[in-house]
């Protein structure tokens, strides 16, 4: 599949322990100033300019407080993985760390659930962004937008990293313009500062009362905004990529604390200050709402642009993590040893072009049968992120145990208070996602995630028979 010069990877070690990640023939593209825009963008998409305000309309302004307790969450979550990828930088990120930690059968679990979560997200992208597109092209067919937009991104994932990383870039500062703009257009307008605005706070607490839905739904409100700060774990597999693995992780992970609080929770407490949680508007785009209450000239279409933008980074960094997750998995016969081969610019193409056309396959069924196809594929995704996190802690107290033995001087990055905040984490995020079993809007979602598992676990079962996946 590849146009440059093709060659095999030769397999060995997962989690070396050595300065660098492996890279095992990728090339060391991304430069610093790409590592911390996808550190920075990560968290970034369109579940914030738009996912919020479902939050907020079932919740009221105590949303902020939800997405402060999601937030919290994801920074531990993150501290764990960022103190085992400098201990023990590795080709796949966490992949490599559970399969150490916890044994093969969890690697191997682990890294395909990974790998579908953002095969889904690759489709589920690719469709957003082409309905944003029909906005402008009323007549243009969704799910031949979806794939142009769709092909558009894998062909600049076929360059290199580095090309990854220059798109990433650009669409991750647009992004954090857009947020920074917002925070600054915003506070203007609560401080009285902004033309014609009465300022304060008022909104807050004028229609209800602060939660006014109660504290049971704040509480039930954690499960959903835990899910939009997925990928934020993203930099951790571009590490391997990256000339310093160890020190942009370290920076990715030390400003993760503000971009929880910057570009979340302050500018979801702003959408609440400015417009009252009750206004259909928030529902549909919470911050178009705000720049509207300020007579923004052309508020819709701006944030459509910044909308199209995030969907488009999402995109972006589905194809790129899917592709390098599955050529992680060829480290150690967990997926065919075909993935292995990458083009002379370092890209396993064929790794990508696997996810693509899964995401193309999506796209499709989008089209052909959004009903029963497409939503059991969008149910069947929903809470593999959460799984996903809750292995990544529990190796975390293990891996963390086991450097403490053999080799300590590689622990300079810590998890805060270990090993009881560890396990405090461990039980929140297995709160949270066992809270989707029970809750009537994430039941379905749980259960077909759960059925994910079990398939994959039944493949793993399989490949253990059979010996390592080598068929080239």
């Amino acid at each position: 599949m590849s146009t440059g010069t093709s060659q095999h990877i030769t397999q060995g070690s997962a989690a070396p322990s050595g300065a660098a990640a492996e890279s095992g023939g990728l090339q060391q593209g991304l430069k610093p100033r790409h590592m911390r825009l996808i550190a920075l963008g990560g968290v970034i998409g369109a579940g914030l300019f738009v996912g919020s305000g479902v939050v907020v309309r079932a919740t009221g302004p105590a949303a902020v407080l939800s997405f402060l307790a999601a937030g919290t969450l994801t920074v531990l979550i993150m501290r764990m993985l960022a103190e085992m990828t400098v201990a023990r930088p590795a080709l796949g990120s966490f992949y490599a760390h559970v399969r150490e930690a916890l044994g093969p059968r969890a690697g191997f679990t682990v890294g395909w659930l990974y790998w579908y979560f953002f095969v889904i997200v690759v489709a589920v992208e690719a469709v957003a962004g082409g309905r944003i597109v029909q906005l402008w092209l009323p007549g243009a067919p969704l799910w031949a937008v979806s794939l142009v937009l769709l092909a558009l991104l894998t062909a600049t994932n076929m360059v290199s990293a580095r090309s990854f990383g220059e798109f990433e870039f650009w669409f991750s500062s647009v992004k954090v313009v857009a947020i920074v703009v917002f925070l600054f257009l915003g506070t203007l307008y609560v401080l009285g500062l902004w033309p014609d605005a009465r300022g304060g706070l008022d909104q807050l607490t004028a229609h209800g009362g602060f939660a006014p839905q109660g504290v049971g739904a704040v509480l039930a409100a954690v499960v959903p905004c835990t899910g939009f700060f997925t990928g934020a774990e993203i930099v951790t597999v571009a590490a391997a990529e990256s000339a310093e693995p160890e020190r942009a992780v370290a920076g990715a992970i030390r400003s993760i604390v503000l971009r929880v609080v910057a570009f979340y929770v302050l500018s979801v407490f702003l959408v609440v200050a400015v417009v009252p949680w009750t206004s259909k508007a928030i529902e549909v785009s919470p911050y178009a709402a705000v720049l509207d209450r300020l007579a923004v000239p052309a508020a819709g279409t701006v944030m459509n642009a910044i909308v199209l933008i995030a969907v488009l980074s999402c995109l972006n960094s589905a194809l790129y993590t899917s592709s390098r997750m599955l050529f992680a998995l060829t480290r150690n016969g967990d997926a065919p040893r075909g993935f292995t081969r990458v083009s002379r610019g370092g890209v396993p193409r064929r790794a990508l072009l696997a996810g693509t056309s899964a995401g193309y396959l999506s796209v499709i069924a989008a089209w052909a049968s959004p009903d029963i196809v497409f939503e059991f594929l969008i149910n069947s995704y929903g809470a593999i992120a959460l799984f996903v996190y809750l292995a990544i802690a529990v190796a975390q107290v293990r891996m963390r145990r086991k450097l403490e033995r053999t080799a300590p001087e590689r622990l300079t990055l810590k998890m805060w208070l270990f090993p009881w905040l560890s396990w405090v984490t461990i039980v929140l995020m297995g709160t949270v996602t066992g809270a989707m079993a029970f809750l009537p809007g994430s039941r379905p979602q749980f259960w077909l995630s759960l059925l994910t598992v079990a398939v994959v676990l039944a493949a793993y079962e399989i490949r253990r028979r059979r010996g390592p996946l080598d068929a080239g």
